[in-house]
């Protein structure tokens, strides 16, 4: 039985379909092996009883001819995503004891359509961090680690949990979120493929807000086929988000043709910075040559606006999230901290309830809207952004996807960068481009590091073009070959 913790999501599909095997028994398997890497730390909390009731009722869906593609498949729901009853905190200790009576539209989509929830995975508090070490409940391990080392290492952030338990085959695949590259750099730090859809493509219903302009669902898979059942389950329009776009859901597996041939593929020069690593280097030009390889053409394109943002996205993105959490006061839900007045009460369940990362964005957001620096921060930022966004229009005139690094270095050791936020930002230098102009990415793993640590590359794809990317990114995992995971070294 443990080996059903070792199949992709496609796999699982087929399996349960055929009856090799049940819901109730590739649910068992999995919660076992949760219990086994517990060391690990990428669950907050672990929903034994309702995963069998819901495996059961998957059993009956397929018994009854009623299955679909994610049906029966265990996954692990990122803290972020409101679950009806259940623990749904954002990894903040200020939302204490926090179980909503209500299910986000995510999570509703792929219940509906039979999935199973294995429990809440760890994450960075609010979603704010790239090596999710700025959680309540503690760092996330990540199941690799550097060749003949004994140091752990970070999954990346914020969506470290579901990263770590998908490498860690603890879950088949897990939800994530990316405000700034929280789904695509744990996936390029862990060996997965990770997927941001395009801004409303998913809706936000549900999910926790920090950056509500930039917040956008998606999965976090073995390999690209399974991101594209998976996005198929928790896309759609949702009356309920006003930035949900009303078009269709395709068949994205269906896109997954093998074939680039005449697709052209841009390579930005702005993204080759300043003291890159020469792996990193070689493995963008390996990325080039595999599909060039494959048929596509390979076009130089210029983004001359990408040196503007990271600066622009740490001004935006707090700003918005000093906006979403002013709600959190101790007054309706969550950790309250008494004082001796109204104020005190704000100021002391406040001082207690917020990490320290989530404090330093709130200070910085507050700051750049304030009255005499709004103008000079907020406002210049949004009109940096539009400028970044008229970038890539002007670049898929010319090409059809772009192909860049996912992270500018492998997974780095836990604590390693925790007491510099400015280096830990820097971790977000490719991925943020394409969040601040609304566009899908993905990460596909491609190689590994002189260290024996995985390393991706991402691919941009144009405003909903999910099926030409998800393709372009299955012909890249296909010639990347990538089939290494990490030595089960917890619980040992």
């Amino acid at each position: 039985m443990s080996d059903l913790t070792k199949l992709t999501l496609s796999a699982a599909r087929d399996g349960l379909h055929k009856g090799d095997f049940s819901a109730r028994e590739i649910t068992q398997a999995h919660l076992k092996a949760i219990d086994e890497a517990k060391i690990l730390n990428s669950y907050i909390e672990v929903t034994s009883d309702q995963a069998l009731e819901m495996a059961d009722n998957a059993d009956a869906m397929i018994k009854g001819n009623e299955a679909k593609p994610m049906t029966g498949i265990p996954i692990g729901i990122k803290d972020l995503y409101c679950t009806k009853g259940v623990h749904s905190q954002a990894a903040s200790h200020i939302l204490d004891g926090f179980k909503p009576e209500y299910e986000s539209t995510v999570t509703s989509n792929l219940w509906n359509d039979g999935a199973v929830m294995l429990g809440k995975t760890n994450m960075d508090e609010f979603a704010m961090g790239s090596s999710n070490e700025n959680s309540f409940y503690g760092p996330v391990k990540n199941p690799w680690r550097a060749t003949n080392s004994d140091k752990d290492t970070v999954p990346g952030g914020s969506s470290g949990g579901s990263a770590a338990a998908v490498a860690a085959d603890i879950s088949i695949a897990a939800t994530g979120t990316d405000t700034g590259g929280s789904i695509r750099q744990p996936a390029s730090f862990c060996g997965l493929v990770g997927l941001k859809p395009t801004y409303g493509r998913c809706s936000r219903f549900g999910m926790i807000a920090f950056a509500s302009s930039l917040d956008q669902a998606g999965p976090l898979t073995k390999t690209v086929r399974d991101a594209a059942i998976m996005l198929e389950s928790m896309a759609g329009y949702d009356a309920k988000d006003s930035t949900s776009i009303n078009i269709a859901v395709p068949n994205y597996e269906a896109a997954l043709s093998g074939d680039v041939r005449g697709l052209k593929v841009g390579i930005p020069k702005e993204y080759r910075v300043d003291n890159m690593p020469p792996e990193i280097e070689k493995l963008w030009q390996q990325g080039i040559d595999w599909l060039k390889s494959a048929g596509a053409e390979i076009i130089d394109i210029s983004l001359p606006h990408t040196k503007y943002a990271l600066p622009t996205y740490y001004i935006v993105a707090p700003a918005e999230c000093s906006s979403n959490l002013a709600r959190y006061d101790g007054v309706k839900y969550g950790l309250r901290v008494a004082g001796d007045s109204l104020d005190n009460m704000y100021k002391n369940t406040r001082a207690q309830g917020f990490g320290d990362e989530v404090k330093r964005r709130i200070l910085i957001g507050t700051y750049v809207l304030s009255a005499g620096y709004y103008d000079a921060y907020y406002l210049k930022a949004q009109r940096v952004r539009t400028l970044i966004a008229g970038d890539f229009k002007a670049a898929y005139e010319k090409c059809d996807v772009i192909l860049t690094p996912t992270a500018p270095s492998a997974a780095f050791g836990l604590g390693e960068k925790v007491s510099d936020p400015l280096a830990m930002y820097l971790n977000d230098v490719f991925t943020v481009p394409a969040s601040l102009s609304g566009l899908p990415g993905i990460s596909v793993p491609a190689g590994l590091s002189s260290d024996g640590l995985p390393l991706g590359l991402q691919l941009i794809g144009q405003a909903f073009g999910e099926e030409q990317l998800l393709n372009a990114a299955d012909v890249l995992e296909t010639a990347a070959g990538f089939s290494d995971k990490p030595a089960k070294w917890w619980g040992a």
